[in-house]
């Protein structure tokens, strides 16, 4: 715990981040039904997976035309 304890600073900006694309991308997925590549099971599985690319990837990549 000693060793993690100097990057904490750093660390929960970027968890912060990760966990609010995450949800964003998450609940952009789970209400609509159209998108540019793939399913709606694919990009969950994606999103929830991949960390930080997972919901990046979705927003550049999946997310269809509104």
């Amino acid at each position: 715990m000693k060793e993690i304890m100097p990057y904490i600073p750093f660390l929960i900006p970027y968890l912060i981040l990760e966990f609010g694309l995450a949800i964003t991308a998450l609940i952009h997925v789970i209400k609509h039904s159209e998108f540019r590549f793939g399913n709606k099971a694919l990009w969950i599985i994606i999103v929830l997976f991949f960390q930080i690319l997972g919901p990046i990837c979705y927003f550049v990549f999946g997310k269809g035309e509104e």
